[in-house]
Protein backbone atom coordinates (compact mmCIF):
# COMPACT_ATOMS: atom_id res chain seq x y z
CA UNK A 1 0.00 0.00 0.00
CA UNK A 2 1.39 3.33 -1.32
CA UNK A 3 1.27 6.17 1.10
CA UNK A 4 0.13 9.51 0.50
CA UNK A 5 0.30 13.33 2.14
CA UNK A 6 -2.15 15.90 2.16
CA UNK A 7 -1.79 20.35 2.61
CA UNK A 8 -4.52 22.96 2.34
CA UNK A 9 -4.47 22.90 -1.23
CA UNK A 10 -5.70 19.33 -0.95
CA UNK A 11 -9.44 19.52 -2.63
CA UNK A 12 -11.91 17.54 -0.11
CA UNK A 13 -12.65 15.25 -3.79
CA UNK A 14 -9.32 14.73 -4.29
CA UNK A 15 -8.54 13.73 -0.45
CA UNK A 16 -11.39 11.01 -0.96
CA UNK A 17 -10.01 9.39 -3.97
CA UNK A 18 -6.45 8.67 -2.54
CA UNK A 19 -7.45 7.44 0.48
CA UNK A 20 -9.98 5.12 -1.03
CA UNK A 21 -7.05 4.77 -4.03
CA UNK A 22 -4.78 3.90 -1.41
CA UNK A 23 -6.42 2.25 1.90
CA UNK A 24 -9.52 0.69 0.18
CA UNK A 25 -11.43 1.99 2.65
CA UNK A 26 -13.88 4.87 2.45
CA UNK A 27 -13.00 8.51 3.78
CA UNK A 28 -15.99 10.95 5.41
CA UNK A 29 -15.15 14.40 5.44
CA UNK A 30 -17.28 17.15 7.58
CA UNK A 31 -17.50 20.58 7.82
CA UNK A 32 -16.86 20.45 11.74
CA UNK A 33 -14.10 18.62 14.03
CA UNK A 34 -17.96 17.22 15.55
CA UNK A 35 -18.49 15.19 12.37
CA UNK A 36 -21.87 16.47 13.20
CA UNK A 37 -23.93 18.27 10.38
CA UNK A 38 -22.64 18.93 6.75
CA UNK A 39 -20.40 16.67 4.82
CA UNK A 40 -17.89 19.23 3.23
CA UNK A 41 -17.76 20.30 -0.32
CA UNK A 42 -16.22 18.20 -2.83
CA UNK A 43 -14.67 21.18 -4.45
CA UNK A 44 -13.43 22.67 -1.10
CA UNK A 45 -9.97 22.66 0.00
CA UNK A 46 -8.99 21.87 3.07
CA UNK A 47 -7.50 25.21 3.96
CA UNK A 48 -11.01 26.38 3.04
CA UNK A 49 -12.91 24.90 5.18
CA UNK A 50 -9.88 25.19 8.01
CA UNK A 51 -11.11 25.70 11.61
CA UNK A 52 -10.57 28.61 13.30
CA UNK A 53 -7.12 28.16 14.62
CA UNK A 54 -6.16 24.96 13.24
CA UNK A 55 -2.70 25.45 11.72
CA UNK A 56 -2.38 23.48 8.87
CA UNK A 57 0.23 22.42 7.18
CA UNK A 58 1.46 18.82 5.45
CA UNK A 59 0.58 15.44 6.47
CA UNK A 60 1.86 11.88 5.31
CA UNK A 61 -0.30 9.57 5.47
CA UNK A 62 0.93 6.05 5.90
CA UNK A 63 -1.16 2.52 5.67
CA UNK A 64 -0.09 1.63 9.22
CA UNK A 65 -1.44 4.31 11.24
CA UNK A 66 -4.14 3.78 13.18
CA UNK A 67 -7.84 5.14 12.33
CA UNK A 68 -8.07 7.49 15.16
CA UNK A 69 -4.82 8.67 15.45
CA UNK A 70 -5.49 9.69 11.84
CA UNK A 71 -9.04 11.22 12.76
CA UNK A 72 -7.48 13.45 15.34
CA UNK A 73 -4.54 14.11 13.57
CA UNK A 74 -6.42 15.95 10.64
CA UNK A 75 -8.74 17.32 13.69
CA UNK A 76 -5.39 18.86 15.07
CA UNK A 77 -3.90 20.36 11.60
CA UNK A 78 -6.98 21.03 9.97
CA UNK A 79 -9.82 21.61 11.90
CA UNK A 80 -12.34 19.72 10.48
CA UNK A 81 -13.95 16.06 11.31
CA UNK A 82 -13.30 13.26 8.83
CA UNK A 83 -14.19 9.50 9.76
CA UNK A 84 -12.86 6.27 8.14
CA UNK A 85 -15.64 3.40 7.23
CA UNK A 86 -15.40 0.62 5.64
CA UNK A 87 -14.59 -0.25 1.48
CA UNK A 88 -18.65 0.02 0.96
CA UNK A 89 -19.11 2.96 3.50
CA UNK A 90 -21.87 0.82 5.40
CA UNK A 91 -20.29 0.91 9.11
CA UNK A 92 -17.17 3.38 10.69
CA UNK A 93 -13.42 1.52 11.02
CA UNK A 94 -12.88 0.86 14.91
CA UNK A 95 -10.53 3.17 15.86
CA UNK A 96 -8.12 0.86 17.36
CA UNK A 97 -7.49 -1.07 13.73
CA UNK A 98 -4.89 0.70 11.14
CA UNK A 99 -6.17 2.54 7.84
CA UNK A 100 -4.93 -0.68 5.46
CA UNK A 101 -7.01 -3.05 7.94
CA UNK A 102 -10.08 -0.45 7.87
CA UNK A 103 -10.36 -1.53 3.70
CA UNK A 104 -10.16 -5.17 4.15
CA UNK A 105 -13.44 -5.01 6.56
Amino acid sequence: MADFSLDGRTKVKTLKANFKKNFGATLRVYKAVSCKGAFADEDATLASIRGEGAKGGELVVKGNMQVGNFEKKVAEMYGIGVQVANADDSKLADNSITLTAAGKE
